[in-house]
């Protein structure tokens, strides 16, 4: 078992699911970087239950690339694993089996296996690790980790590369997220009082076809991106509860649903969109019944979308270190967009295939890890 190998045996040993308290695989992390003389710094959440962890390797001037991950996995209940999912599996096939061991410990494994070699490079510009927790549930923790970053070094990081798999192909674009539940509050009555009460189901139906319609609406206006598939915002709506009988009207009901925007669409306009015509509803209907209501909260705070120039600097680095020269764009949410957002240059770049993300049996080719290996060793000697 080489190196890396061994560092990914032991990181998805932490069964750390996001939500849950993360702090024993970060301090595990946080041991191996003090073995080799690492001054580290955690960022707890206000609880004290989890914490990111952030430092620093090399001198402290500007210009150095921050390389960005996250310590926790989406859950295997209910799914058919043909391995133990947190026991790293070799089946002689070429890879590597175990929850996470693409998305994304393979690429923490890279960047604390090729640790010796930068503590022992003269670098010239510094790299940074900045390892996160909750990315799972919403990007939770990067705001804060990247704040504290920011606030922690005199100097000025330039760049961030977040190691989601990507097959180490360049990704310089990815949507923005939003979670929203919408709960709507009617009159209860019989179902042959329908014109006399407000049905919470019939509104919800009428705020769901709404959403559809936004969507069309912003396609027809011609806001689409075909780096994107699809090529547009999409708004969707996953779950929906209301009512207690046929005959009954419901008096309660509520939707779950999400935001993805292209770099082109802003979440808060679409949310201010939807509110309006929330209010209309609202002063329509509280004539009939006075506590009509409608409200919707963030189930998360919006993520960004990522939208990284082909001319920018970070793109011609990432293709040097790869050797690979095509970039590309996901429509997944990952922490790029809030380190973009917060002034690095930032883009996606990570061993593995997110074909393999969230599904049993996930696994990560060892020639992949071997050449996030490379990549990162890459870094280093462009940074010496």
């Amino acid at each position: 078992m080489t190196s890396v190998e061994k560092i990914l045996s032991d990181l998805v040993a932490f069964p750390v699911l996001g939500g849950e308290s993360n702090l024993s695989i970060i301090h595990w992390i946080k041991s191996y970087l003090e073995s080799f003389g690492v001054i580290t710094t955690l960022v707890p959440n206000e609880a004290g239950t989890k914490a990111s962890l952030h430092c620093r390797i090399g001198p402290s001037v500007d210009g150095g690339v921050i390389l960005s991950g996250h310590t926790d996995v989406v859950p295997v209940e209910g799914q058919n694993w043909t391995s133990d999912p947190f026991s790293l599996t070799d089946k002689g096939d070429g890879n590597l089996y175990a929850r996470g061991a693409c998305d994304m410990k393979g690429f923490l494994a890279c960047c604390l296996a090729v640790l010796p070699k930068m503590v022992t490079t003269n670098l010239k510009k510094p790299i940074y690790f900045a390892f996160s927790y909750d990315e799972e549930i919403g990007c939770l923790a990067a705001p804060e980790l990247i704040e504290h970053l920011k606030a922690s070094y005199t100097e000025k990081p330039k760049y961030a590369i977040i190691g989601e798999p990507s097959m180490l192909q360049p990704i310089i674009g990815q949507k923005g997220i939003c979670v929203l539940h919408t709960t709507v509050n009617g009159s209860a009555g019989h179902s042959s009082r329908i014109r006399q009460e407000v049905s919470a189901i019939h509104e919800a139906a009428r705020l769901v076809l709404w959403l559809e319609q936004k969507m069309n609406t912003l396609i027809a206006q011609g806001r689409v991106d075909e780096r994107f598939t699809p090529p547009h915002s999409s708004l969707h709506v996953g779950m929906i509860q209301g009512g207690i009988a046929p005959n009954v009207i419901a008096d309660h009901a509520s939707f779950f649903w999400d935001v993805r925007t292209i770099p082109l669409d802003s979440i808060n306009d679409i949310l201010a969109d939807f509110n309006d015509y929330c209010q209309e509803r609202t002063k329509q209907l509280q004539p009939t019944f006075a506590n009509f209501k409608i409200i919707t909260e963030a189930h998360h705070p919006p993520v960004p979308p990522l939208n990284t120039l082909e001319n920018q600097s970070i793109v011609h680095l990432v293709k040097t270190i790869t050797g690979n020269k095509q970039v590309s764009t996901v429509s997944y949410a990952a922490e790029a967009g809030q380190f973009a957002e917060a002034g690095f240059e930032s883009i996606i770049c990570g061993p593995g295939s997110i074909a393999q993300a969230h599904k049993a049996d996930e696994f990560i080719e060892k020639e992949q890890l071997a050449k996030g290996v490379s990549m990162i060793e890459q870094l280093v000697e462009l940074l010496k």
